[in-house]
């Protein structure tokens, strides 16, 4: 069982969950067990996966906030739909046909970024992107979003990967994150890569999701075991394509 927060006053932050309700409630159940009252979600709540309508559901039940997904600005319109490439536009239409009609409503009030004081929260890349991937930019990328917007921390998902981009007001770097917590310094900001919920592409394959404590000013990654067994045999019922089923095992 995951040991509790010291201090309340930490957030949660989520990412593409693409409709794995197994991996998205063991990660739900970790946030409570730690005393976790605050959490967002970065979008992507759907695609892929065999229960896009509980995986909303469950985020519209805990009044979790989350931004747009580029899956769910899939299901916005034609136009978008179409900048998928034919795969992953079947799975979309599939997934469409799994959602009920007050979810696709919901799908189009989402905003493409939040904001909480100091903090930005955003699908793909700051300041405002949904579709952008952070692992496509070189330093001298980095540095230029950096300067795009004006927030201490900002939290991107999209990338399913799992890192912390640090920049000092001259450059940036990638560094690692890990369970271990991470002092945050203020004199330099952070970008926050959190690493996804429910399609995990690395070697771990542990739903993943990023604890802020904002009391202590630390960072840390959680892991969450999950079965995903029963994600993948779920995903053969529904008709989802199996090359997306073996990215979980």
């Amino acid at each position: 069982m995951s040991e509790t927060l010291i201090t309340t006053d930490a957030l949660a932050v989520i990412s593409d969950a693409h409709g794995n309700i197994e991996a998205l409630d063991r990660v739900l159940e970790d946030i409570e067990r730690r005393g976790v009252k605050d959490s967002i979600c970065l979008g992507d709540a759907i695609g892929y996966g065999p229960d896009p309508e509980g995986c909303v559901n469950r985020i519209r039940e805990r009044g979790i906030p989350m931004v747009l997904g580029n899956h769910e600005q899939g299901l916005q319109g034609k136009e978008y739909m179409d900048w998928f490439v034919p795969p992953v536009r079947k799975v979309l239409q599939k997934t469409r046909t799994l959602l009920s009609d007050s979810t696709l409503e919901w799908i189009q009030t989402l905003p493409p970024t939040m904001e909480r004081g100091d903090m930005l929260f955003v699908h793909g890349c700051p300041p405002d992107s949904v579709n952008k991937y952070l692992y496509t930019l070189d330093e001298d990328d980095l540095a230029e979003v950096f300067a795009s917007y004006a927030h201490w921390l900002a939290f991107a998902g999209h990338t399913h990967e799992l890192n912390l981009y640090v920049y000092d007001g001259e450059k940036a770097w990638r560094e690692d994150i890990t369970d271990q917590p991470v002092p945050l310094d203020r004199t330099r900001r952070y970008l926050v890569n959190v690493g996804a919920v429910g399609q995990p592409r690395d070697a771990d394959k542990r739903a993943k999701y990023v604890l802020l404590n904002k009391a202590a000013a630390t960072l840390r990654a959680v892991f969450v075991e999950y079965d995903a067994q029963k994600t993948v045999q779920a995903m053969k019922r529904v008709g989802m394509p199996e090359a997306y089923a073996k990215r979980l095992l």
